[in-house]
C-alpha cells in the first residue's frame, strides 16, 4: 500500500519462467494476471475480501480492458504494479493502472471498466450494494473511461481454430478466467508475426462469461491500421471482442 494514500495500491511481482513465452518474454496474459492479482488486493485492503464477497454473492465483472504498451517485461524482472479506482459513473467502476519495472521505467498503463454483479442472478448491482465506501484516487489518471472495441462491420474475420472451456481456464465464478481471454487472442497470431509485428497494446471488451464445456470459435481480421482484430463467437453469440495492437 502507499504510504502516503490508502486509496493507491502497490504491489510487486516477479516475472517466472512460468509467465514467459518462447522468447523469454512475459506474456500479454501475465500483465493482465498480476493486473488482477493487485486490483484484488486493493479491494481486499478496504473490506472487501474475496471471502467476503462470495458470502455476499457479489463479484466483480470485467467490461472493457485498454492497455498501452511500451515492452514487454523480460525473465526475473521485478514489476510494480499501481492501481487505482477512479469511483464510479452510474453502475460502471473505473480503475486504472501502471506498471514499472525496477527502474521505475514504465512498461504498461491502462484503464479498465468494471460492474458489481449479483453472483446468483447475473444482475449488475448498485454501488450502494457495496458494505464498504471505495473512495476514488485523484492524483493520477490514465484517461476517461475506455471506449468499447468496435470490430468495423465491413471488417473481414477468418476463423483460425476453435476453443472448448475446460478446468484450466476457469475462475472461482466457474467462468473462463478474464486473462485467458487474452492466451485465446495471442494464439490467433502465428509465431512469424510475432517475430515480425511489434506489440503496442491490447483493447477487450467481454460481452458475455463463457462457462465450462461451452465452444468458442475464434476469428481474426489480418494486419490493420489498429492492429488484429479478433472475436470470439459461439453461434449468433459473441464472448468478447478485442484488438492486438500490432504495427511492423
Amino acid at each position: 500500500m502507499d504510504k502516503h494514500s490508502n486509496l493507491l495500491w502497490t504491489e510487486e511481482f516477479m516475472v517466472h519462467a512460468s509467465d514467459t513465452d518462447y522468447r523469454s518474454r512475459g506474456k500479454l496474459s501475465f500483465l493482465l494476471d498480476i493486473m488482477q492479482r493487485a486490483a484484488d488486493s486493493a479491494v481486499s485492503s478496504l473490506g472487501l475480501s474475496m471471502d467476503t464477497m462470495l458470502k455476499a454473492r457479489m463479484g466483480w465483472m470485467v467490461i472493457t480492458i485498454d492497455l498501452n504498451l511500451q515492452r514487454l517485461p523480460a525473465l526475473n524482472e521485478l514489476l510494480n504494479v499501481h492501481t487505482w479506482s477512479k469511483g464510479n459513473k452510474g453502475a460502471l467502476w473505473q480503475r486504472d493502472y501502471r506498471i514499472f519495472d525496477d527502474k521505475a521505467g514504465e512498461l504498461a498503463a491502462a484503464r479498465s471498466i468494471w460492474a458489481l454483479v449479483d453472483m446468483d442472478k447475473r444482475k449488475i448491482l448498485r454501488p450502494s450494494a457495496l458494505p464498504v465506501a471505495v473512495e476514488p484516487y485523484l492524483e493520477d489518471s490514465v484517461g476517461s473511461l475506455p471506449d468499447k472495441v468496435v470490430i468495423p462491420a465491413d471488417l473481414s474475420m477468418q476463423e483460425v481454430y476453435r476453443y472448448q472451456v475446460r478446468y484450466s481456464g476457469l475462475d472461482n465464478n466457474r467462468h473462463l478466467n478474464n486473462a485467458r481471454y487474452v492466451d485465446l487472442c495471442c494464439d490467433a497470431l502465428t509465431l512469424e508475426e510475432w517475430e515480425e509485428l511489434e506489440l503496442g497494446g491490447f483493447h477487450i471488451t467481454y460481452a458475455l462469461e463463457a462457462q465450462y464445456g461451452e465452444e468458442i470459435s475464434i476469428l481474426r481480421s489480418s494486419l490493420t491500421e489498429e492492429g488484429v482484430y479478433v472475436r470470439g463467437q459461439g453461434g449468433e453469440r459473441i464472448f468478447f471482442e478485442a484488438c492486438l495492437k500490432l504495427k511492423r
